[in-house]
């Protein structure tokens, strides 16, 4: 149940970090940032509920799923 609520955390997260870069220029600071920005939580998040190193892949998924969902929402 902690591994869905995590999950589902990072992916909301990263929503509204996805929106913001689908406005950006490519390969501008701002889109690095809008890509990079949620990781530090999202790996808080990660070590904070216990979980180990072998969930990284699991956390990036949920990360570029908000990211992608986020950004077609940006473009609409």
């Amino acid at each position: 149940m902690i591994l869905l609520g995590i999950f589902l955390l990072a992916f909301a997260l990263c929503l509204p970090f996805g929106y913001w870069r689908a406005g950006l220029r490519r390969f501008s600071w701002q889109w690095f940032v809008a890509i990079h920005a949620p990781v530090p939580v999202v790996a808080a998040l990660r070590i904070g509920s216990g979980l180990s190193w072998k969930f990284i892949p699991l956390m990036l998924a949920a990360c570029v799923g908000g990211q992608l969902l986020g950004a077609r929402f940006g473009r609409r």
